[in-house]
């Protein structure tokens, strides 16, 4: 996507996908693996829903499965036992699918977000726990152009295979249900993306959409309770995970009242026109251009962590363990470079940028920080913990964040 996302069209839905990027992929945007994915109404309806239900191995189940033509889904009950649901054409809702695959069924290429890595080399030691074919949202083509997520995506053959193993079920009106080996975890925030919001519940979401309380572990057979009174339909600010990557869920309304990529760019620009100083060697500081976002220079902003003090980089106060004195309080803490967060759908208001994240030191306005840090965001297979937005590292210290204090030039 370009810097600035064009959501002036009411003749059609426009949605934006999200990872946990500074504003790109470590080694920059390709085709379909990048930060963002924005949704448009397609040109013509490809979206599917569940029709006839095969039992066993019979010959129509044998050719759903066989037949490119025909989406399906298939649950291995046993060796001798499968059921396979056909899935038909629905000219009322486009489809798009995310996942881990290069294949061309997926609209959005997805990697491991590794926290901190500033390189894609980062990363490739680890082996990914992201599905090929993680899942599918659905959205309707008519207003209110709702979108519904579902766990696990068609393959090249228009299958979906639910193996002996992964958690499946039969419902009480007679269909099949099931979930995926890692799962796909969704998290609404309540009072939407706004500066009111506050952390949601995380989810679990079956093949079919329904909605369930999280499994003990990530992986477990046992599927959790189901929770009727709740919807997999998406809404501003729905945060998706899917074991190795969180993806924010962003509509057209939502992005109408955060900030523009101009708009952070005029920030950057009023903080440095300000002239801040470093208190020690009286040099000007001023943040870098957003679009070098990983170097740092000789006029960068660094903050000592504990307090919130702003000085230019200096060798003052040094200890053994790598923790620094602030030479205007006296609190010990890491010292780290700050840097202005580029990714302005991360934001829920366009106030200046006055905190930072510890202890990646990334710069966002105050309900931004305090946002994020009350956000509790999966690792691994079982824990959860606050991250930085704009590179995943977890965050640390009382808050998770710093207010920062500039000092002025002294004419």
């Amino acid at each position: 996507i370009g810097d600035e996302l064009k959501i002036n069209q009411p003749q059609n839905f426009h949605f934006l996908f999200g990872s946990l990027y500074n504003g790109s992929l470590p080694n920059g945007d390709r085709g379909r693996r990048k930060s963002r994915f924005s949704l448009s109404k397609r040109p013509k309806a490809n979206g599917v829903k569940p029709s006839t239900v095969h039992a066993a191995c019979t010959a129509q189940a044998a050719k759903a499965i066989s037949n490119k033509d025909q989406h399906s889904i298939s649950y291995t009950l046993s060796r001798g036992q499968t059921v396979v649901v056909e899935y038909t054409h629905d000219n009322n809702t486009d489809m798009f699918q995310i996942g881990r695959s290069t294949e061309s069924p997926i609209d959005f290429v997805v990697t491991d977000t590794v926290a901190g890595s500033q390189s894609n080399s980062d990363t490739q030691s680890v082996q990914s726990t992201i599905s090929r074919f993680a899942c599918r949202v659905m959205c309707q083509r008519t207003p209110p152009y709702t979108a519904r997520i579902y766990a696990a995506g068609f393959d090249s053959s228009k299958n979906i295979f639910l193996g002996e193993k992964a958690a499946k079920w039969k419902t009480c009106d007679g269909q099949m249900d099931g979930l995926t080996t890692n799962g796909v975890l969704v998290m609404h925030p309540r009072h939407g993306f706004t500066e009111d919001s506050k952390p949601g519940v995380w989810r679990e979401i079956s093949v079919c959409g329904n909605v369930f309380t999280l499994r003990e572990t990530r992986s477990a057979q046992q599927r959790g309770k189901m929770v009727e009174a709740e919807s997999q339909e998406l809404v501003d600010g729905s945060l998706i995970d899917l074991c190795g990557a969180t993806l924010l869920w962003r509509t057209a309304e939502g992005l109408s009242r955060t900030p523009t990529i101009k708009h952070l760019e005029a920030l950057r620009q009023e903080i440095n026109a300000a002239r801040p100083q470093c208190p020690v060697g009286f040099n000007t500081l001023a943040f870098p251009s957003m679009r070098r976002k990983d170097t740092p220079d000789e006029k960068q902003p660094w903050v000592y962590l504990q307090c919130g003090h702003v000085h230019g980089y200096h060798n003052w106060g040094s200890h053994r363990d790598r923790d620094r004195e602030c030479p205007m309080c006296r609190a010990t803490g890491p010292y780290v470079p700050l840097w202005l967060g580029c990714e302005a759908s991360f934001y829920l208001d366009t106030a200046p940028p006055t905190h930072a994240f510890s202890p990646c030191g990334h710069v966002c306005s105050e309900k931004t920080a305090v946002f994020w840090s009350q956000i509790p965001l999966p690792h691994g297979t079982h824990t959860f913990h606050a991250s930085c937005p704009f590179c995943a590292q977890q965050l640390s210290g009382e808050q998770g964040y710093v207010r920062l204090i500039f000092q002025g030039p002294l004419d």
